[in-house]
């Protein structure tokens, strides 16, 4: 290869990298909005902000970090934190509420779901107070999570024996005397 061959080669080279580097720019950019718009529409990023409750759940079944907590069926936030609270064995739940919901002191908490298959959230139920929870709050009285199979299963295997769990004895027959023969009257 001479020295203008090589040149040439040397340009369209070039070239070619420049216009790959740009198409590659390119799609890295478009992969940045998606998701950027896929977090924003997602709901992940309405956590970040607000104020968080604690709440201590006897069972916690099916909640975890992302989880919904609602109020009166909408989004008001997110659980954010979970643990075990090693004094008293219970759940303990840490939520992010948006900051424009003001819940009392005297608000419930519940872990329920949308029907038998459907997801797991936090209802939240606000009571008649007057003192507003501040941030790093706790809901004092709360509702675990019901275990509907067990409730099922227990009703299923369960029939046919007393509330004792035992088996309801059959009525032995009542006994009988015979009489005596009577002897016709002459």
């Amino acid at each position: 290869m001479n020295v203008s061959e090589w040149g040439r080669f040397r340009n369209a080279m070039s070239n070619n990298t420049t216009v790959e580097t740009a198409i590659g720019a390119g799609v890295i950019l478009i992969a940045v909005a998606f998701f950027g718009f896929a977090y924003a529409t997602s709901g992940r990023s309405e956590g970040s902000g607000g104020y968080t409750l604690t709440a201590e759940f006897d069972n916690a079944a099916g909640v975890h970090t992302g989880t919904d907590v609602r109020l009166a069926g909408i989004k008001i936030g997110m659980v954010t934190n979970q643990r075990l609270n090693p004094d008293n064995y219970q759940a303990e739940i840490v939520m992010a509420i948006n900051p424009k919901i003001a819940l009392t002191d005297d608000t419930t908490a519940k872990i329920t779901s949308e029907g038998i298959l459907g997801a797991t959230f936090i209802a939240l139920e606000p009571g008649g107070s007057e003192t507003k929870l501040a941030d790093g709050g706790r809901i004092a009285m709360t509702q675990g999570a019901i275990d509907i199979w067990s409730m099922v299963s227990q009703a299923l295997f369960d029939k046919g024996k007393s509330g004792g769990g035992e088996a309801t004895p059959e009525p032995a027959p009542a006994q009988t005397t015979p009489e005596p023969a009577q002897t016709p009257k002459q």
